[in-house]
């Protein structure tokens, strides 16, 4: 759903983030939504519905409403595509990498890559 409405929470809370962003309070990437999955990364979907967000078509990370739609999703797409997955929390103050018991070497060696990543970039903004 690429439309705000008050009877679908989530439309909210895409909105904040996006003013979030525009505000500074979000930075290092175009923010922008609510975009349905399909018009979020396929760009014939978006072109066919019209919709003409900067991000329509080309999303490169997508946020789940909450954590148990975040790990449905994202279990359809390690099971059901074939994808690889690499998890890490973010906010805190160190790297907690997330795994699954289920995750293959690849997997758990690329959620360490983006832990060590995220230890970096934290380490850099503590400096200032």
């Amino acid at each position: 759903m690429e439309t705000i409405t008050a009877k679908i929470p989530i439309t909210i809370d895409a909105a904040s983030l996006c003013k979030m962003s525009e505000r500074g309070q979000i930075a290092g990437g175009i923010l922008d939504g609510p975009l349905a999955m399909d018009n979020a990364v396929n760009p014939e979907a978006a072109r066919i519905k019209r919709i003409v967000f900067p991000v329509a078509g080309q999303a490169q990370i997508l946020v789940a409403p909450d954590l148990e739609s975040g790990n449905m999703f994202s279990k359809n797409l390690i099971f059901m595509a074939e994808a690889d997955s690499a998890g890490i929390v973010l906010g805190v103050r160190v790297p907690v990498l997330l795994t699954s018991r289920a995750d293959n070497v690849q997997a758990r060696f690329v959620s360490a890559v983006v832990g060590s990543l995220y230890a970096h970039y934290l380490a850099g903004q503590s400096v200032h």
